[in-house]
């Protein structure tokens, strides 16, 4: 009998009581371990939630039309869906982010506007770190 142990007590019942992880609390860790891991997705959900912010506060001063927050809605959606590392948001994500990539690069060969090449810049960068295997794998 070992110090500290109860006389009717198996051995091992202590030992498993602590180590045994709750269910309701390991969903959540999973969910952080991977944020935790690829930190960058969480500045991208970030990202997303801007550009669907500018987007709201440029059809609310009417440079933008009304239809326009369909893509402010998918971003939301994006956006808090790769928070929580669902595969589909991270489909989403990165068609938002091509669709971006497309728009700002047409937008520098017609107007040459130097700001609209590093925002596509920065997109591109963004579906290069998205297509990773490693971000994939810890996607469900």
């Amino acid at each position: 009998m070992m110090h500290g142990d109860e006389p009717g007590a198996e051995p091992g019942a202590e030992r498993d009581e602590e180590s045994a992880p709750e269910s309701s609390a390991a969903v959540p860790a999973a969910s952080t371990r991977g944020l935790v891991r690829h930190p960058a997705l969480l500045v991208i959900a970030l990202y997303m939630f801007l550009l669907a912010g500018v987007n709201v506060v440029s059809v609310a001063k009417g440079l933008a039309r009304a239809p326009s927050l369909i893509f402010s809605a998918a971003f939301v959606t994006a956006a808090l869906g790769l928070l929580l590392l669902f595969r589909w948001a991270w489909t989403l994500t990165l068609a938002a982010v091509v669709f971006l990539t497309g728009l700002f690069f047409w937008r520098f060969t017609t107007q040459h506007d130097v700001a609209s090449i590093m925002q596509g810049g920065l997109n591109l960068i963004i579906f290069f770190y998205l297509v990773r295997p490693e971000v994939r794998a810890n996607l469900r």
